[in-house]
């Protein structure tokens, strides 16, 4: 594997999550951040993966038949490298098959970013991890939404996000800013 290569995996930015349909959610910054690394790869010629999620549940704002299915519109700024699809959480098991075109061009590096920090994210983090990347997970490009646990009692988006940190940092992945990726990626 090459280790100057590393790949942006921008998990499921699509225009469904600004939807109300999902409730309160946090860190307004995401959409900036995201789009920053995103530029940014983009400018150091480094692969940048998108992942979208065709949701087949027909409620869903990320249903393939709803326009919430689209990409975030600042990811129309540069083509990605690679378009990954998938009906299940991992971004590892879409298809075309990410961890092969990884392979395929020598990268065991990547970068995880995308909506929602607890799902998506998390699980491609996950997954990349136990397929042997070096995965850097930035936070502050992710957010997510409140969720009601089995008690019946709400977990704001913000302890949800501060779980996925604590589950994935030193196991998973190593846990980042923006800004931290952006210097790994100019050397400093």
């Amino acid at each position: 594997m090459t280790e100057d290569r590393i790949a942006l995996v921008v998990v499921d930015a699509q225009t469904g999550f600004d939807d109300p349909w999902w409730g309160p959610r946090n860190n307004p910054g995401c959409d900036d951040n995201i789009a920053a690394l995103a530029d940014a790869f983009a400018a150091a010629g480094q692969p940048v993966v998108h992942v979208r999620h065709e949701s087949e549940e027909p409620d869903s704002p990320l249903n393939p038949a709803r326009p919430g299915n689209a990409l975030k519109p600042y990811l129309s700024r540069h083509a990605p490298d690679l378009l990954v699809t998938k009906t299940v959480n991992s971004g590892f098991h879409g298809s075309p098959d990410l961890h092969a075109w990884l392979t395929g061009e020598g990268i065991g590096r990547i970068v995880v970013c995308g909506i929602t920090t607890n799902h998506c994210c998390e699980t491609t983090a996950r997954v990349g991890g136990n397929l042997g990347y070096d995965v850097l997970f930035a936070l502050d490009a992710t957010h997510t939404f409140d969720r009601v646990g089995p008690d019946g009692t709400t977990m704001t988006a913000d302890e949800l996000a501060r779980a996925t940190a604590t589950n994935l940092h030193d196991e998973f992945a190593t846990v980042v800013t923006t800004a931290e990726v952006l210097r790994t990626l100019n050397g400093d």
